[in-house]
């Protein structure tokens, strides 16, 4: 009866049925997994911020599709003073090239709808974040997955906080030329990517844009981590936005940016030809007109909620830099236990000294510790977890004296 769109089977993984146990048994969990600010300590909405809800003007309805002009205004006015920080070229971007949206779901969704008749592929990377696969589903759109790979022995040279030599993450151009195919509409990209932390080299970025302009292919930045670079770097990566060859639009909203996920604000910022941008930009419109979905007191309220960034940022800088640390110290004392290292997000890849989901299952059987093996993000081979690095300091260093106790525990039981 229901359409092939939703899942039809919804059978919990095995980490999940002993989550849901060991909750009900309320054994309390380390979560290495929590990602969401406002549970992790982090929060910004606070009197002042939320008072911001309260203008008089949101008791009026006049929608706009793109949204209200000063929340666009102040989006354009974020994008001027990251490019100041970064060094970047966001700052040719014009209110007229912003839309609103609920969130960066909402933004794939539309940008699917925009770009795809059914059928059509989307390029995306592996590993990513698994939000991708149902997203495409629902519209009828078909990915195809091109590769990441970690390079220990330092070759990557990226524009970001790794430097020449650093070891890190690079794009397989090979494997990106190999996933175009004729009917491929757009190329995701995730800078910094979730959950590896890792962004695109210039050269990198120059080469995805000279195909994608030559074929007529879209890019899709999304960037919603690109104010959290990885300590020691405290200032924010560099956006796509500027002089582009291809249309390219790039996505970010409060969720991160401001760690304000219930404000359900977002946005989709474009970029390209001039002629390409004009047409995207009518399609973005009127697909827009009908959902009308982004609250109007929450676009008044954008310019105020905007400032709150600065202080939100320093806040989780100083959360990364500190559980960063505790798990590099876990690596540096315990051979196959290591940090594969990123350039920004609130993510890390750690390799473990065993198989992923095996090393996931025994960290929360036997030590109350949540983790997310590998293959939860695509990870193309197992030996890889996923950690969060937002929990509160406390609760981050004690799981990390958890995992270290089961490494122990194994080394001597072989």
């Amino acid at each position: 009866m229901l359409s092939r769109r939703v899942p039809h089977d919804y059978t919990p993984n095995d980490i999940t049925r002993l989550l849901a146990e060991k909750r009900r048994e309320g054994i309390p969990i380390l979560d290495l997994t929590e990602t969401n600010p406002t549970r992790a300590g982090l929060s910004m909405a606070g009197t002042t911020e939320l008072a911001a809800l309260a203008d008089p003007r949101g008791a009026f309805y006049d929608p706009d599709p793109r949204g209200g002009v000063g929340a666009r205004e102040a989006v354009t006015r974020y994008y001027m003073e990251r490019a100041q920080e970064s060094g970047g070229g966001e700052g040719t971007l014009s209110p007229e090239d912003v839309v609103l949206v609920a969130s960066t779901s909402e933004a794939y969704a539309h940008l699917f709808r925009l770009l795809c008749e059914e059928g059509d592929e989307v390029l995306i990377p592996r590993p990513s974040y698994p939000l991708f696969e149902p997203l495409a589903t629902l519209e009828g759109v078909r990915l195809q997955a091109y590769r990441l790979t970690h390079d220990a022995g330092g070759s990557h040279g990226s524009g970001g906080a790794g430097g020449a030599g650093a070891p890190g993450w690079r794009l397989d151009l090979d494997s990106l030329e190999g996933a175009f195919g004729p009917r491929t509409r757009a190329v995701v990209l995730v800078q910094p990517n979730n959950p590896t932390g890792s962004c695109l080299s210039g050269d990198e970025l120059a080469r995805v844009e000279e195909i994608c302009a030559a074929r007529g292919i879209a890019i899709i930045s999304d960037e919603v981590f690109g104010d959290f670079p990885w300590p020691p770097r405290s200032r924010p990566l560099p956006s796509v936005l500027g002089d582009r060859r291809a249309l390219t639009f790039a996505l970010g909203g409060l969720s991160k940016l401001c760690g304000m996920p219930q404000m359900k604000l977002g946005w989709i910022a474009l970029a390209g030809p001039a002629e390409a941008k004009r047409e995207a930009h009518r399609g973005l419109e009127w697909i827009a007109d009908l959902f009308l979905s982004v609250s109007t007191p929450v676009q008044i309220a954008l310019p105020s909620l905007l400032l709150t960034r600065h202080r939100f940022r320093e806040r989780v800088g100083g959360r990364l830099e500190a559980n960063l640390a505790r798990l590099r110290e876990l690596g540096n004392r315990n051979a196959g236990f290591a940090v594969l290292e990123g350039e920004g997000g609130w993510s890390a890849v750690v390799a473990t000294p065993a198989g992923a989901e095996e090393y996931a299952l025994t960290a929360l059987r036997d030590q109350d510790v949540l983790l997310h093996p590998g293959h939860f993000y695509d990870f193309p081979h197992d030996g890889h977890v996923v950690m969060s690095l937002l929990p509160q300091t406390e609760i981050f260093a004690e799981a990390v004296r958890r995992l270290e106790a089961l490494i122990q525990t194994r080394r001597e039981d072989e």
